[in-house]
Order: C-alpha cells, then structure tokens, then sequence
C-alpha cells in the first residue's frame, strides 16, 4: 500500500500507537504521520504508507483545523483536563468580554511551548523535563491562527467551545491558557477534536476499530487515498512520455517544452507533475534563472 490513510484517533491512543496499529494492519514497515495529537484529542490524523512517506518533510505548512472546548476557573501543569491543578480563580468571565479577546489571538502570535509538550531543549523533550518536576525557560515560537471563533459559552459554568484554524506547532491548550490569562484567570483544555488536516477532513477518515474491520476482511486499501490528494492546493502539470521518463529518472525538464511555456510562473512555484496518463509522478519546482523545472521529490 502506498498513499494515505486518513484515521480518526480515538482518545487515549498517542499518534504514534495509531501509526503501530496502522503499520501492522497494513504490513508496510514504512509508516509515519503526519502532525501529532495528544492521547485525549480525536480526530484526523493522516497516516503515510509507503512512498507516501516522502512527503512528511513537504507538509509544514500545511494548516489543521479544530474544535476545542474549555474551561475558567483552574490551570493545570499540563494546560488541559487531564493534568494536575495547580491554581484556582474566582474571576467570572462573561461572554462578551471573551468575544472580545478573541480577536488578540488571530493572526500573527507568539506562543510559548507548554512544559509537556515534545520540543526539545538541550537535547531533551521538555515533557520528560516535565516528569521530573523541572521547568525550564522556553523561547516563544510564531504561529498563525487563521480563524478563532466562539460556539459556545456558558457563564454559569464558564465552559465553552472554540472553532480553530492555524499553522502546524500551534498548541491549542496553550491557546485556550493565554485567551483566560488575558481574561485575567485561568483555563484548561477540556477536549479537542481535529475536524481537517492536510486538506482532509473527518468525511475522509475511518475510525481505527473500522480499520482494523476493513484489514481483517482483506479491504483496508480501499480506504487508502492517493499521495496527492496531499498537494490538492499546489497546481497541476502533465507532461509528455518522454518528459515523465526524464523526470521520474532525476532529470529537470526545460519549461519552454511544458505547458508553462506561455505561462508567467513564478519561480520557485511548486507543481504535481503527472505523466500522459495521468500517474503521478511527484512535485516539481520551477527554476526561473535555469528556464526549468527541477525535481522537488519523486513518489515514484
């Protein structure tokens, strides 16, 4: 099997129990995915298989998008329900006032990586810093948050759902953290699902159980989509016979020979290079200065 199997994580499972699950299912030794969720969090988590292992490097910029409900009122050392309480407040937030802070949090932001988390610090993962009892300074990263938007919010119990659109690294328990910081109290992560990720959604996935029904009865492959469908957003070309022999061989092809030719590309534009027949044959990139199209990564 070679492309992509779309699975949606139960909770308690951490991304790289699924990839366990998944690589002995599938009987492919080469397995990996694609952006990791914490065991309480369910939703899309795309599972390469195969060649489709080659893309991992070529998907961080890819945004996620997800569902995440909280709660004020209490912090723990992990930043979600799951953790250790560490603080309490007495602060009621009202609704409009966290309509109103919501907008301090889209676009541009710094967030600082929680202690349990899996960045590394002098050579160590700060969440098995974090089991020691040891806090360490951490370096504020940038990310972007596309879209933040309130669904749901009960002051009386001062719980309440975001909807969210962001960059790959972005922690959403740190992100429900500062929004009640701002708000001058604390807030906790209570749940997370992860609705689309590397232009999936949950219509594409399958719930592990299903996968391991599918495997038994000898169809799981019907589930794995093509590598592609990881590079829907980048525009296509198709080649001729003989371009897709040079190119899946390792040759640049010349840009006046493709369909580019009458096309203004900007250099450095990254395309899916079909063969005639429509096989895909991996992403190329357009050198402007050559007057070619060079290989960015074959999947063939």
């Amino acid at each position: 099997m070679n492309g992509v199997l779309v699975v949606d994580k139960p909770a308690d499972y951490t991304s790289f129990d699924v990839v366990a699950v998944v690589r002995r299912l599938a009987g492919r030794e080469k397995t990996g995915h694609t952006g990791t969720l914490d065991p309480m969090a369910t939703g899309v988590l795309p599972i390469l298989l195969g060649k489709a292992t080659r893309a991992a490097s070529l998907l961080e910029d890819t945004s996620k998008e997800y569902r995440a409900e909280f709660a004020f009122g209490y912090a723990t050392d992990t930043q979600d329900s799951t953790g250790e309480v560490l603080a309490r407040s007495d602060v009621r937030v009202t609704k409009d006032a966290l309509l109103a802070a919501l907008p301090h949090f889209r676009g541009n932001i710094l967030q600082e990586p929680p202690m349990y988390s899996a960045v590394r610090k002098d050579g160590k993962r700060l969440y098995e810093l974090a089991r020691q009892g040891i806090t360490v300074e951490r370096e504020k990263r940038p990310v972007t948050i596309e879209t933040l938007e309130c669904i749901r919010f009960d002051e009386a119990s001062q719980t309440g759902a975001l909807e969210v659109r962001c960059s790959k690294g972005t922690y959403i328990r740190t992100l429900c953290a500062d929004i009640a910081a701002a708000l001058g109290t604390y807030g906790v992560m209570t749940a997370l699902r992860r609705t689309s990720a590397c232009g999936f959604s949950l219509e594409d996935a399958v719930p592990l159980d299903g996968a391991r029904a599918l495997a038994e009865e000898g169809k799981l492959e019907s589930r794995v989509l093509p590598v592609d469908r990881l590079f829907s957003e980048r525009p296509a070309l198709r080649v001729s016979a003989a371009q897709a022999v040079r190119f899946r061989n390792g040759g640049s092809l010349d840009l006046g020979r493709t369909a580019l030719a009458k096309q203004n590309a900007a250099d450095g534009l990254r395309l899916r290079v079909y063969g005639p027949e429509g096989t895909f044959l991996g992403l190329g990139t357009v050198d402007r200065g050559a007057n070619e199209l060079k290989i960015l990564k074959l999947f063939v």
